[in-house]
């Protein structure tokens, strides 16, 4: 007898590979965000706003690694398929990734009239990462096939995403900051919050359209009636932001978290439509997820080792987000 049911075991790692992709755009999408937003920033500014990610931006890419891991063993034709038509934008994200990295250490050794140039490739590095995923994104609705409106239209989620990303950087900044920057940031984060909706709206509308399943998924009765809230939702929750940009900050700094915890449950809506409408489907309309898998044998094995690792990195990045709690402090170089 199998440890484990030969059919439940594909589903059990395309969730864990869900959640690893859903942490990973909402954890490093916040850092992404700030770095998106150093040209906006003083150069004191930006100290701060790298001191207020520093406990984190490392960790926050595990998330990453993890998500590309599970994909690789546990659905190996559909990491064949995938990264081949996507073979340029991931080369884009990685490039982008290392800039951002060696900027990171880099202007924290430079002499202080040396970290301009590290600034603005920490800003290069980030600005590449958020567009090459946003661009990843849209092929992945459109099919992953290479077509001028299909390119047309992931260069529209590209841009949307890094606005998102810069939308929840500047929330995050909300929460970390106060003062003058905290300030500024309520004035970027009213600016990125559309593109955080432009994003989801352009995915919402052209998922369903480039797919005829799709669209039956979500506008037949009754699953029309019982999806509903989740558009309204996410309306509503805009709404709410809005409102919340428009009032902060507070004398007390009392609702200095809602920005950044709006963000994150926006984000976790968006994940959740797009989940529904490709299931189940990992290459859009050609690979299901029990065609792409691994053999049950090696299912086992793999998650066996998973259910070890995964809550030491649960652990220790939630241990991170506990001990640095709180504003940042002002980041020193002496």
């Amino acid at each position: 007898m199998a440890m484990f049911d030969p059919e439940a075991l594909p589903l059990i790692f395309a969730a864990l590979m869900g959640v690893s992709i859903l942490l990973y755009v909402v954890l490093d999408g916040f850092d992404l965000g700030v770095g998106l937003l150093f040209p906006f920033a003083e150069e004191a500014e930006r100290d701060r706003m790298i001191a207020s990610i520093g406990p984190f931006w490392d960790a926050n890419e595990t998330w990453l690694v993890l998500a590309i891991g599970i994909l690789l063993v546990a659905f190996p034709v559909a990491h064949g398929d995938i990264l081949t038509a996507l073979y340029l934008p991931v080369a884009v994200m990685l490039i982008g990734l290392i800039l951002r990295g060696v900027a990171f250490e880099f202007r924290a050794k430079a002499p202080l009239g040396h970290k301009r140039p590290w600034d603005a490739a920490f800003w290069a590095g980030s600005l590449m990462t958020a567009l090459a995923q946003g661009f990843m994104l849209g092929m992945y609705v459109m099919g992953l096939e290479w077509t001028w409106p299909k390119v047309a239209f992931a260069a529209l989620t590209a841009g949307a995403l890094a606005v998102a990303y810069s939308f929840i950087g500047a929330a995050w900044v909300i929460l970390k900051t106060d003062g003058v920057l905290q300030r500024k940031a309520v004035d970027w984060a009213k600016g990125g919050i559309w593109g955080m909706v432009l994003g989801m709206g352009a995915v919402s509308v052209a998922t369903p359209l480039v797919s005829a399943r799709i669209f039956d998924k979500w506008f037949r009765f009754p699953e029309i009636v019982a999806l509903a809230p989740l558009p309204l939702m996410s309306g509503l929750l805009v709404a709410l932001l809005w409102i919340a940009l428009r009032r902060l900050p507070t004398a007390n700094d009392s609702f200095a978290w809602f920005p950044f915890a709006g963000a994150v449950v926006l984000m976790v809506l968006g994940f959740f439509g797009m989940a529904y409408s490709f299931y189940p489907y990992i290459v859009p309309e050609q690979l299901t997820i029990w065609d792409a898998a691994a053999s049950t044998e090696s299912l086992s094995i793999i998650l066996v080792g998973t259910l070890v690792v995964l809550p030491m990195i649960l652990g220790y990045t939630v241990l991170a987000y506990v001990i640095f709690r709180g504003k940042a402090t002002k980041l020193s170089y002496d």
